[in-house]
């Protein structure tokens, strides 16, 4: 049991006397109601897993230090299992209780009294959170206060009244009771005189000895004080917070004990403490207000971890709880059923008069479908056509300017030339005529053709070179050299773009075999990222502008 064990103490009589002192309280949350809570405390639970992880790797870190320690001697090894015992001591107890066994094992070898009685505190704890009350006793009373620090004195006060507050809940003997809880005020007064009066552990100590003496007003004021006005741990919050809501509990405040629990439910999570009372007793506060769903999800958790801590006295008090919720829970779910079949009963025999109606509706749709999808089809087919037509109309538009043009050119050199082989006939200067005819230089007329080509099919389509790029890996991109608008492998799919798929058409046009432009497809096809029967209509795909 972790400190929230003092929320469940039952207590003394007289202590019922003052509950007209409670009406003075303003609880803490109650005003914001906990509908909001309950949302975010289902989104924490969520991330149980990744809080849990988080602890596992800083235990996991404390291995690898011993693991790769060189030559590790006792007092680091008693360090470092001081530390895994930490980590471990709310969270799993077979390991808190194995490194508290470690410890004192380590302290005996050290032969250092002051280590070997802090050891024994730690092994009082982890005693007495499983419950085992005369094995706690007995290692507490063969510890030497002497030989403590001032911390760890404090610290072994503290166990020892919480070990007599536990024992004095746990008998809830009108004779023995008082005796045990007196003993332990000795001891938390003991413990509060090694403590700054402004720190947590003295306002939260003086709180609890409060509560256990009946002055409930002056117990709440503390515990609020801490809640409101100090930055807790996680830790801390739901030991303080758990305390204070079991007051309200006992005085039937339950939605103020509620707005109080959730928070600290949440903190034991964030803290991945598992050895907590919160969750047990959030789940039996909703149970009772009928909540029926969050209650079984709660003591499911609440069972969870008490399972995995190894605390065997929390289990059976969630196992004692766990059947009537889950109980409450199959009521409810039959309930739904049966509301669920009467109405899946009403919408049958409406969903048969619909059916009914339906069927006519569906063979008028039906045609009407027919209809309208011949029409978007036609509409869809006409669209695209008209869309064909304009850029063959724009592309035979730009070329029948552009061979206009150029014939005109040709016709210009060819009368040019004309008239220069009349002059050279007439004056009989037949060399020269042989000259002229040499100077006619076709392989740079064919170049000047292809550039001029070139330029006329960018203007139409000037993003041809990326989108063709688009269809290969990065490293197949063609690099065009400066000053070059296209080179052969586009020129033959600039071709075939413009409509023109004939392979010898292409051949002729472009001064090549029509082996060689069959390799050429063939090659470029291979590298792209498209299937090769799909490739020529992605091709076919790029868009004039």
């Amino acid at each position: 049991m972790g400190y929230e064990g003092f929320a469940n103490a039952p207590y003394m009589r007289r202590i019922l006397l003052l509950f007209v002192v409670l009406f003075f309280f303003q609880p803490v949350f109650a005003k914001q109601g906990y509908d909001s809570l309950l949302i975010k405390l289902n989104n924490i639970l969520e991330k149980k897993k990744d809080y849990d992880a988080e602890k596992l790797a800083r235990i996991d870190k404390l291995q690898q230090d011993l693991n790769n320690a060189p030559n590790p001697d006792l007092n680091f090894k008693y360090n470092i299992y001081l530390k895994f015992y930490e980590e471990y001591k709310s969270f799993n107890y077979a390991k808190a209780f194995y490194y508290a066994k470690k410890l004192q094992q380590t302290g005996d070898l050290l032969k250092d009294p002051a280590k070997i009685a802090y050891s024994r505190i730690k092994f009082g704890f982890i005693s007495l959170s499983s419950g085992m009350f005369k094995e706690a006793f007995d290692t507490l009373k063969n510890v030497n206060v002497k030989l403590l620090d001032n911390e760890a004195r404090r610290e072994y006060y503290f166990l020892t009244a919480r070990t007599y507050y536990d024992l004095a809940d746990y008998d809830k003997d009108d004779y023995y009771t008082p005796i045990y809880n007196s003993r332990a005020g000795k001891y938390i007064d003991s413990s509060t005189a090694l403590c700054k009066p402004s720190s947590f552990e003295y306002i939260y100590y003086t709180g609890l000895k409060y509560l256990k003496t009946g002055n409930v007003l002056r117990a709440v004021n503390e515990l609020k004080t801490l809640v409101k006005e100090y930055h807790l741990t996680d830790h801390q919050f739901a030991v303080t917070a758990s305390t204070l809501s079991d007051i309200y509990i006992r005085n039937n405040q339950p939605d103020s004990a509620i707005s109080l629990l959730i928070p600290a439910a949440m903190a034991d999570i964030r803290s991945s403490t598992k050895e907590a009372a919160a969750m047990m007793n959030l789940a039996q506060l909703l149970h009772k207000k009928g909540d029926v769903n969050n209650a079984y999800i709660y003591i499911n958790e609440a069972l969870d971890d008490a399972a995995y801590y190894g605390a065997r006295q929390r289990e059976i008090q969630v196992n004692a709880i766990l059947p009537v919720i889950a109980g409450d829970r199959i009521n409810s779910v039959e309930g739904q059923r049966r509301v669920l079949f009467f109405y899946a009963l009403s919408l049958t025999v409406l969903s048969l008069l619909v059916v009914v109606f339906a069927v006519i509706i569906y063979k008028q749709l039906r045609k009407l479908r027919i209809a309208d999808k011949i029409i978007i089809e036609t509409n869809h087919h006409l669209l695209e056509n008209v869309d064909k037509l304009n850029e063959a109309n724009k592309i035979k538009e730009e070329y029948i300017g552009y061979y206009f043009n150029l014939i005109s050119e040709y016709i210009n050199k060819l009368d040019k030339f004309k008239r220069s082989v009349d002059n050279k006939l007439t004056t009989k200067r037949f060399d020269d005529i042989r000259i002229l005819v040499n100077n006619i230089n076709l392989s740079k007329e064919r170049e000047e053709l292809f550039i001029n080509f070139d330029k006329a099919f960018l203007k139409i389509f000037p993003n041809f070179v990326e989108s063709y790029n688009a269809l290969f890996h990065e490293e197949s991109h063609v690099k065009l050299l400066p000053n070059q608008l296209l080179n052969t492998d586009l020129r033959i799919f600039a071709l075939i773009r413009l409509g023109i798929s004939d392979t010898e058409k292409i051949a002729h046009i472009l001064e090549y075999s029509v082996n060689t432009i069959y390799n050429y497809k063939a090659r470029i096809k291979a590298k792209s990222l498209i299937s090769n029967d799909e490739f020529e209509n992605a091709i076919m795909g790029i868009k004039a502008l």
